[in-house]
């Protein structure tokens, strides 16, 4: 399983190599972007030429300050943005998305929960009522680490997990995106590494990206990330003279792996990251939808003191609140609540009472349960019909909770040069090249079945199935081969795939 999660792992050499003084870094940056007809502001550059390399994956070309980019542009702006503008790239798969997005295709590429089976008269008289009884309040601005009323909430919603904590240790976000964002501001410089599972979550390698730190992903089996190769690759970084500043990673129905850490697993990671004195950052939107059991205990409540716990609502109540939270240790905390207030102030004060007020009047715990029924229900038709439509040679995980499953086609397949033709068969995925740093993942795809219906499931499946064959048969017939190298991770998702 440790092969079909990562692929062909590069030398590690490569992997923790500098990243500053790569002088050709902007340049192929540079290259990257599309060809501007007509431009009419040429950018003359100096590069500099100090111990150059060619080899470098995207999220290694760190330009230094004494780099410029060579371009061509009609942004009059252009040459007063800042380096690190240049990990904020638009996908050039994103206008497939846009077709994908039609009724006609059946979309598996998506982690947009599904909130129909939410009660929504209950939600609208909660909102009604908390405007009319307290408008001025919860319409006003608030504090910048966020509301007390959600901060115990919140508490509340972690003793779940078994995780105990202070209110007062509670940062809330918008999402838990932005709590990703923020630990990582307050953490890394440029150059800076994050160890990060394999794969990894898009938006995690995005916001890494957006910093300009370097990602080295760790090795992951059926049970999770492997501690002995987290040694390995922190040590190798450490003696390379490279700053290891945390370990990202899902332990709960990974997003896009679907693999949640065993409970032993958990126990032998915890013990590695005491031993290596090294920060771990727990993303844990899923840990309550556990399809097949009971939550396991989460990293936070084994080492407390050693982990920045994210959590969110967004998919156990709706994500249009945008209601998240980073539980960290006080130092961390407090840093955290500097850049809140430096990002947006204070976090939205009326979702944080809306949904202050949602976990106060309603059963969210058997809402949750409603949830996990449904999911059940679709997880369990994806699985079936993978089963039973897809071409020999092709593997797939089977998450206990969460929305996704990561498969993995026959030898020669590209789901990144599949694309267009899947969706010309009206059948959309994220391609796997998305969830690596390091071009990795042609080979595989994430599959969501959160949102599809069972029956809009099934029928997504057997066209991804005939476009899979399709494709075998014109390589078996014209003897192609495998494609050479490795891609771009900037070919990633498109809007709501996520």
């Amino acid at each position: 399983m440790t092969d079909r999660l990562s692929q062909t792992t590069p030398d590690l050499a490569h992997l923790i190599a500098p990243a500053a003084g790569a002088a050709e870094a902007a340049g192929a940056a540079a290259a990257t972007e599309p060809a501007r007809a007509g431009s009419q502001h040429p950018t003359p550059t100096t590069l500099s030429t100090s111990s150059e390399r060619t080899d470098m994956t995207p999220h290694e070309q760190q330009p230094t300050r004494h780099q410029t980019r060579i371009d061509t542009t009609f942004d009059h702006f252009h040459r007063l943005y800042a380096n690190r503008t240049l990990g904020l790239k638009t996908s050039p798969v994103r206008a497939l998305f846009a077709v994908a997005n039609r009724p006609e295709v059946v979309s598996l590429a998506g982690g947009m929960p599904n909130i129909s089976d939410l009660p929504l008269d209950v939600v609208g008289d909660v909102l009604k009522d908390l405007v009319g009884a307290r408008g001025a309040q919860v319409m006003q601005y608030g504090s910048g680490q966020g509301e007390p009323e959600i901060r115990e909430g919140i508490c509340q919603v972690m003793a779940v997990e078994g995780v105990h904590a202070d209110p007062d240790d509670v940062t809330v976000t918008c999402g838990s995106q932005q709590a990703l964002d923020l630990v990582t501001r307050i953490f890394c410089d440029p150059g800076d590494v994050v160890m990060a599972e394999s794969p990894s979550y898009v938006g995690a390698l995005n916001t890494f990206a957006s910093y300009e730190a370097q990602v080295v992903h760790v090795g992951m089996d059926e049970e999770g990330i492997d501690p002995e190769d987290l040694r390995v690759k922190v040590s190798a970084a450490r003696r390379a003279g490279k700053r290891v500043k945390f370990l990202y990673t899902i332990p709960n129905h990974s997003n896009p792996s679907g693999i949640s850490q065993s409970l032993e697993r958990r126990h032998a990671l915890a013990e590695e990251a005491r031993r290596l004195d090294l920060l771990v950052v727990e993303d844990n939107p899923y840990g309550l939808l556990n399809l097949d059991g009971d939550p396991l205990p989460t990293l936070r409540s084994m080492t407390p003191e050693n982990v920045v716990y994210l959590g969110s609502f967004s998919k156990t109540f709706a994500p249009g609140f945008r209601v998240g939270w980073a539980l960290a240790p006080t130092f961390v905390r407090e840093r955290l609540v500097l850049a809140q207030e430096s990002a947006t102030l204070c976090p939205p004060v009326f979702s944080q009472f809306a949904v202050a007020t949602y976990l106060r009047s309603w059963d969210w715990r058997k809402q949750v349960r409603v949830f996990i029924d449904m999911y059940r229900q679709r997880r369990d038709a994806m699985l079936e019909s993978l089963a039973e439509q897809m071409p020999e040679g092709t593997t797939w995980t089977h998450p206990s909770g969460g929305f996704f499953v990561w498969l993995t086609m026959p030898d020669g397949l590209d789901s990144t040069a599949m694309l267009p033709r899947a969706v010309t068969e009206l059948v959309a995925y994220t391609p796997g090249t998305a969830f690596y740093a390091d071009g990795r993942g042609q080979q595989n795809m994430r599959l969501s079945y959160c949102y599809p219906t069972p029956e809009r499931i099934r029928l997504g499946v057997d066209r991804l199935a005939g476009v899979m064959r399709r494709e075998l048969d014109i390589r078996e017939t014209f003897g192609v081969g495998p494609s050479v190298g490795s891609r771009s991770r900037d070919l990633g998702p498109g809007p709501n795939s996520l």
